[in-house]
Order: structure tokens, then sequence, then C-alpha cells
């Protein structure tokens, strides 16, 4: 980090990472590439929270787990989200598989980390390999194997604050899926007012793979599969 003296005062520079150039390099070509268009819709989590909290304190498993139940789901209803579109434009690979990734921030700057198979697995398990991943990428980092072969991402600010936001797509993905905290509101039922608990979701999308009415229903597709957590 260097001290300068610049034209209106004061300033330091400090060189970026490489690994920070190699993101920002990604991000802006996926930017430029690719139309995205986001859809933002509220989702109903009472009857989530209510489940949860039915686990008692030794079992505790985060909201973010069940959406990565939830997202699974909605990938084998709607199977153009879970594909990648050719470099010329011509073919849409549509995968078998259902890897989730999931977007951390760890010391060089963010990183996804891709939970395999998670269509297999349990939500004790998928809780405990997303526990041990973001502790690995906050500590250590993680190899580029380790973030590759995605289905889909979810970047979740739930820990942090807002109410929506636009996430870029990790190519080559056609679609993301951004988490802003829960909120408390006071639901009209028609005869009075009650509270329910609601989670913003933000869908970014590749506008040449899915058009707008398909991401809306894909959002009220997990709505409706959240809505039922037992299910999961």
């Amino acid at each position: 980090m260097k001290d300068y003296l610049g034209q209106f005062g004061a300033v330091e520079v400090a060189d970026t990472s490489n690994f920070q150039r190699v993101i920002g390099k990604r991000l802006t070509a996926s930017w430029n590439t690719i139309p995205h268009v986001t859809h933002n819709d509220d989702f109903d989590v009472t009857a989530l929270e209510a489940f949860r909290a039915s686990f008692g304190p030794d079992r505790k498993i985060s909201p973010l787990i069940f959406l990565i139940k939830a997202l699974v789901v909605a990938l084998q209803q709607f199977p153009q989200f879970n594909s990648s579109l050719s470099e010329d434009g011509k073919e849409l690979i549509r995968k078998r598989y259902f890897n989730i990734s999931i977007a951390v921030d760890g010391p060089p700057g963010l990183l996804v980390p891709v939970l395999r198979d998670a269509d297999r697995k349990t939500v004790d398990e998928l809780a405990a390999e997303l526990s041990a991943t973001s502790k690995q990428a906050r500590e250590k980092g993680l190899p580029m194997a380790a973030m590759e072969g995605g289905s889909m991402t979810i970047s979740s600010l739930g820990g942090i604050g807002g109410t929506s936001f636009t996430p870029i797509i990790n190519p080559p993905e056609v679609a993301i899926l951004g988490v802003t905290p829960m909120r408390n509101v006071a639901h009209w039922t028609g005869k009075e007012f009650e509270p329910r608990q609601m989670m913003p979701l933000s869908l970014s999308y590749d506008h040449r793979v899915i058009n707008g009415d398909d991401a809306a229903r894909f959002l009220r597709f997990i709505a409706q599969v959240v809505e039922n957590p037992a299910n999961l």
C-alpha cells in the first residue's frame, strides 16, 4: 500500500490480488455477455420457521438449507434453469445432476463452493457439508475443483441486511438466486391482521434461455415448496 498526494488531497493505493482480478474479469464478462433480468418476490416462511423451531436447540438447521432443498425440487420441475448455453448459442445443455453453488465471503474475496448431489442428501447432511465447506473457504480458501460444476448458485445476504439486490449470474449457469433477511409483516386475512414472516428472494436469469413468465412461475413454485417444509 502506498500513500500519494492526489489532485484533491491525500490518497492511498493498494494493489488488487490475483484472485480479485480473476473474479472481476469473470463478473464483467458475465454482465457484458449475458442479458440479465432480475425478478423479485416475497415468500411466506412462517410455517418453515415454526417447523425449524420444533427441532429443539440441539438441531439447528439454517433456513438456507431448506431453500437448497426447495431449489432442487424446482430445478427438477423447470429443467431449463438447470442448464448451460453453448458458446455459439445453438445448443442448450440440460444437466441431469443437481449441484447447488453457495456464495461465501472468504479472505481472498467471493468464493462459490458447490454442494454436489444435493438431491440425494438430507437437510442434516447438507447443513454439515455447508458448515465445513464455508469454514474452509473462510480460513484457507478453496481449490477451483471445489467451485466447478454447479447447477445454480444461491447468494445469501440473510445475515447482513437489505431487501433485494441484483446478483450476477455465475457462468456457465443460467440463473442465480439472491436471498435477503426475513422480516415480520402484518398480513390482512380479510377479517384481521395476523403476523407473518416473509423472506425476499431475487432471481437473476439469462433472458436468452429463460423468459419472464417462467422466472415468475419458478419463484412461485419454490414458495409453494417452502410453505410445506416437512415435505423436504
